[in-house]
């Protein structure tokens, strides 16, 4: 499921091309996706104006003129082709490629801007709702979400006391979106690598008997903002700087330290280890059991 550089790179895509543009028409070629579309979806946007395109977590939001929000989740093989003329391209960058076909082209959005934005789900666990922006905070897909991981607000102490409490693994918390919105396997795998922590310590460990930070905490904070600032950089150098004759956007894969690398050295300077593989909840954990501790 695409995480939160994934999903920060294509609001990023989205955005010159909807911002600031109506919606002329929509087609809802069927009538859901992971849930029904709202009974009135089409009437509600069309002829709208979208004053803003945010992302909340995993989430993708367009604001409308009339106060609506249109709240979008890529789900698991979703992803939105922006084509002018007939050419197209796909914002995002993503482990696994994002599929085409047109027969699972679910929702189409014609642009005043002249562009057309398609919405591509083969598995239809994606998701589309619109909601009055004033009830949007309290939606039961939003009440519950942790701090933004980029946001001034994320730091060591709020991290320390989400997890003081806490009986799970290190890696399980920082993938409970109560205690920071956002994350998924691969990133987590990738920060507990760069702060040298081992997905298996208790995540009550980062914090003091008084729920106070420690310095494992100050690193892992310092290690999500980072290993997420270089992949939405990554991801955001793509969609500027290349573009393939069919209009298809040009990528260099993400260089991951750990993620899907199982019995390669590991590449931490001075550690002789091999990054390993383990299951943890039903999903896969890369690690270094040499240099994460």
């Amino acid at each position: 499921m695409p995480e939160l550089p994934e999903v920060e790179t294509v609001r990023r895509g989205l955005a010159p091309v909807m911002e600031g543009a109506r919606i002329v028409r929509v087609e809802a070629r069927r009538p859901d996706l992971r849930r029904p579309l709202p009974h009135d979806f089409v009437k509600r946007l069309e002829g709208q104006t979208v004053t803003g395109i945010g992302r909340r977590a995993k989430y993708l939001t367009a604001d409308l003129a009339s106060g609506d929000v249109l709240l979008m989740h890529l789900g698991m093989s979703g992803s939105f082709r922006v084509s002018h003329d007939g050419k197209g391209a796909t914002p995002g960058e993503f482990h696994h490629p994002r599929p085409t076909a047109p027969a699972h082209d679910h929702v189409v959005f014609h642009m005043s801007s002249g562009a057309t934005v398609t919405f591509n789900d083969p598995r239809r666990f994606g998701l589309m709702l619109i909601v009055p922006r004033r009830e949007l905070a309290d939606h039961p897909l939003m009440r519950e979400v942790g701090p933004e991981p980029l946001g001034n607000a994320f730091d060591a102490n709020l991290l320390a006391a989400a997890c003081a409490l806490k009986k799970t693994s290190l890696k399980a918390a920082l993938l409970d979106q109560t205690v920071v919105a956002g994350l998924g396997n691969i990133y987590v795998c990738e920060a507990l690598h760069r702060a040298r922590l081992s997905p298996k310590r208790r995540a009550s460990t980062i914090a003091t008997r008084t729920g106070a930070p420690n310095a494992r905490a100050v690193a892992l904070v310092e290690a999500i903002k980072a290993v997420l600032n270089d992949a939405i950089k990554a991801g955001g150098s793509s969609l500027r700087n290349h573009r393939d004759t069919d209009g298809e956007l040009g990528y260099f894969q993400h260089h991951f330290r750990v993620y899907d690398r199982e019995g390669e050295p590991c590449v931490t300077p001075g550690c002789r280890g091999t990054v390993k593989r383990i299951v943890q909840n039903g999903r896969s954990t890369f690690f270094c059991p040499t240099c994460q501790r």
